[in-house]
C-alpha cells in the first residue's frame, strides 16, 4: 500500500499508485491551494 505524509503531519494512503496519486491531489487542493505537483513526483515522494 503506497503512502506519503505531507509536512503538515498528514500521512495519505492509496490501495494502489493511482488511488496515492488521487488523494494527494485531493489533499494538496483543500489544505494547500496553490500547490500541484505531478503524478512522478507524488509517487517519486512515496513509500
Amino acid at each position: 500500500m503506497p503512502s506519503l505524509r505531507c509536512p503538515c503531519d498528514v500521512t495519505l494512503r492509496g490501495a494502489d499508485d493511482d488511488e496515492l496519486v488521487a488523494k494527494v491531489q485531493e489533499h494538496l487542493a483543500a489544505e494547500h491551494p496553490g500547490r500541484e505537483y505531478s503524478r512522478e513526483e507524488i509517487l517519486l515522494l512515496s513509500t
